[in-house]
């Protein structure tokens, strides 16, 4: 294992959306996951086959009905040896399976237990079933995005799922990792996709507070209100992607179009952005986006073709940089952050129910013994 996370052991229960992306992001960065699958994934809506299933990399598995009180058992040995838990339940299922905070920190009080949820653990909504899009939606941000005058456009799952629920579970946990040097002592992380999602928001919050944000979608500098920032269409049906805020970057753009800027409308006046947005959209689809990209390279404009993702992996940039990788055929993101000394590392690809489970246990400490009882108390171990 190589990465700043190197020894850190892990607990996941397997679940869907943030938990795996959790896992995959601490196993990126060096953790140790031992996933419990489900032995039935009639919950766990349509996982992807390895080694497609890009979340679910950099683990090891082993399988468990967790209905069985054998099952319970064996998760409380592998707790006594973690670090910390990933859990991704319905506020109250972990503690009626026998899995509760107060019972998993009695038998190990150095346990980070990580809890992700769509609203939290307590408050009215709960209990209450929900998805992504739900859950950004009482945030603020889902009411934020999307064109003036239409109706607000999901942007993926990544303001939920990923952004407010995943990367704040591991934001917390790395922070509980660092508190317990000094307390030795673990923790509850209450990890709420609609707070993450608030929480993303506070740029917005602070500028509406302050007077220079209006609470409308598709009328702002960065929403797409501002035609010098915003997306256009090119003569090949593409797109260019612009973002030309400040002054410097605006005037190099109007240079680079071979426009004359006092034949323009003022850029920051909002009354006339749809005229300069008009000009601007004619001037755009003259050419191709290659031909734009060839006309405004190596000048300050803030600009960037708009990639698919079949076509993002070939960027130059990222090729450059290595923002993908291959591993068994399958092109995907590569760990992220950087690190100087610790890099990184995707050292396996994910595994089938049970499949490394043998090894997992035996650098966790079992004894062959007790690897043989939990494959009699019904685990599923390769």
């Amino acid at each position: 294992m190589s990465g700043p996370l190197s020894g850190v052991k892990v607990v996941e229960l397997a679940g869907i959306g943030p938990g795996p992306f959790c896992g995959m992001l601490l196993a990126d960065m060096g953790a140790d996951i031992l996933r419990i699958d489900r032995l039935t994934q009639a919950d766990l809506g349509l996982p992807l086959d390895p080694p497609f299933d890009i979340l679910g990399r950099g683990r090891r598995s082993i399988g468990l009905d967790l209905k069985r009180a054998e099952a319970i058992a064996i998760v409380m040995a592998l707790l006594d040896k973690a670090d910390a838990l990933i859990e991704g339940f319905r506020p109250g299922v972990a503690e009626r399976l026998g899995l509760s905070p107060d019972a998993c920190l009695a038998r190990n009080p150095r346990l980070i237990y990580g809890r992700v949820t769509g609203w939290g653990q307590d408050g009215p909504l709960a209990g209450a079933a929900g998805h992504d899009i739900n859950y950004i939606a009482i945030s603020g941000a889902l009411h934020a995005i999307g064109p003036h005058d239409q109706a607000p456009v999901p942007p993926l799952n990544l303001v939920g799922d990923y952004g407010g629920g995943a990367m704040y579970l591991a934001f917390g946990i790395a922070c509980a990792l660092v508190e317990r040097h000094a307390s030795g002592r673990g923790q509850v992380i209450d990890a709420a996709m609609s707070d993450g999602a608030a929480s993303l928001m506070s740029m917005f919050y602070a500028r509406r507070a302050a007077g220079r944000w209006r609470d409308e979608r598709g009328v702002n500098a960065i929403d797409g209100g501002a035609p010098w920032y915003g997306v256009y269409e090119t003569a090949d049906g593409k797109y260019i992607a612009i973002g030309a805020i400040e002054a410097r970057f605006y005037t190099n753009l109007i240079v680079c179009l071979q426009l004359d800027a006092s034949t323009l409308p003022p850029p920051h006046d909002s009354e006339h952005w749809p005229a300069l947005r008009a000009r601007l959209r004619d001037i755009f689809r003259q050419k191709t986006r290659a031909e734009w990209c060839e006309t405004l390279a190596g000048h300050d404009v803030c600009f960037a073709p708009v990639l698919s993702l079949a076509e993002a992996p070939a960027h130059p940039h990222n090729r450059a940089r290595g923002t993908f990788m291959q591993r068994d055929g399958v092109i995907q993101p590569a760990p992220a952050p950087r690190f100087s000394r610790t890099p990184g590392h995707v050292n396996r690809s994910a595994p089938r129910c049970g499949e490394g489970g043998a090894a997992a246990l035996a650098d966790w400490g079992f004894e062959p013994r007790q690897i043989a009882e939990f494959r009699a108390n019904g685990a599923v171990i390769s």
